[in-house]
């Protein structure tokens, strides 16, 4: 609701503009993927990635019931349910990729590769749905995996599982976010987040239960946090995305770089060399640009769009264009 709305609804106007509230949310989810992250590296010391992926599910599924109980079911109506069972198959391993590789990585450097995602979306959009990307794209995208061999240093520590495993992770991502896009245009976003919340747990259980291992007692807070930050930081990223447009959402995406930084120093001892700010500093850049461009490429097809409209008014017969309507009263 904008302050506007708020205006003629006759409830009292928010503490901050719209923007800014969208702004604070954002950073906030982004800080809750952190402390989520944070949540596994402490727990990858005693349980395989495939169980702790297992766990995230479930308690997401019981921190979601609520949201669930408001929504209902009735949105579930679908003639895509195979699509729905490919996404959330999807999304379970590039969790399971990520998750275990934090075991064998430090949480930043993960989280800085798990920035390719958006490089990887745009060769899948141009492939997959046919997008046309053009040479700055491109250009970009090469950029960006030019970020990645820095961070990876292959010539001298070599790439180890845990960079295959979360380079792995952001593919798979970004495939999530292409199938997303083709679903949402028959499928409401309700009954989306709908069925990865049900699907996703009872497919997570399966490949847990060949490396299962029950939590200790001392494990727990750690793993009620996994559904607690992120449901939260789900809850708070899409509440960001009501109040604002994505183009001016995504770019806080990579404050998770600063936060899990901070937190690999501080809680897990992890010192980044130089090699991981120059390569993360490319990596974001590309992102950023990418992001830009599209947000770009949308106005303009919105422009035009409304142009080829207005002109087809202008052109009916008996039917008087708006600006002509309001100068000749």
């Amino acid at each position: 609701m904008t302050s506007s709305d708020h205006k003629s609804s006759g409830l009292p106007n928010p503490v901050l503009p719209d923007p800014v509230m969208a702004a604070l949310l954002a950073l906030g989810a982004c800080l809750f993927f952190a402390l989520l992250s944070a949540s596994v590296k402490q727990l990858s010391g005693e349980m395989h990635g495939f169980a702790i992926a297992f766990w995230r599910n479930l308690f997401g599924f019981v921190f979601m019931i609520p949201w669930l109980w408001r929504h209902g079911l009735g949105s579930l109506r679908t003639g895509r349910f195979g699509t729905y069972l490919f996404r959330s198959s999807l999304s379970v391993v590039s969790m399971m990729c990520g998750f275990t590789a934090l075991a064998y990585m430090p949480i930043a450097n993960a989280t800085s590769l798990s920035f390719t995602a958006p490089l990887f979306a745009t060769i899948l959009a141009a492939l997959i749905l046919k997008e046309n990307v053009r040479l700055r794209r491109w250009s970009a995208t090469l950029l960006g995996f030019s970020g990645v061999l820095i961070v990876l240093q292959p010539g001298s520590t070599g790439i180890g599982l845990g960079e295959i495993l979360v380079i792995s992770s952001a593919f798979l991502s970004a495939t999530v976010s292409v199938i997303v896009k083709t679903l949402s245009r028959s499928e409401s976003s309700q009954a989306i987040v709908t069925y990865m919340v049900l699907l996703s747990t009872p497919l997570a259980l399966i490949p847990a239960l060949f490396h299962w291992t029950w939590p200790s007692l001392a494990a727990w807070p750690y793993v009620i946090a996994l559904g607690l930050f992120g449901t939260l930081g789900h809850l708070c990223w899409t509440r960001a995305f009501a109040m604002a447009d994505a183009s001016a959402i995504m770019p806080y995406d990579y404050s998770r770089l600063i936060f899990v930084t901070g937190i690999g120093m501080f809680w897990f001892g992890e010192q980044p060399n130089h090699w991981f700010w120059l390569g993360s500093a490319v990596i974001v850049a590309a992102g950023l640009y990418i992001a830009q461009r599209e947000a770009f490429l949308r106005r303009h097809k919105a422009t035009a769009a409304a142009a080829t409209q207005a002109s087809a008014e202008s052109a009916q017969p008996g039917i008087m264009p708006v600006e002509r309507i309001g100068k000749d009263k």
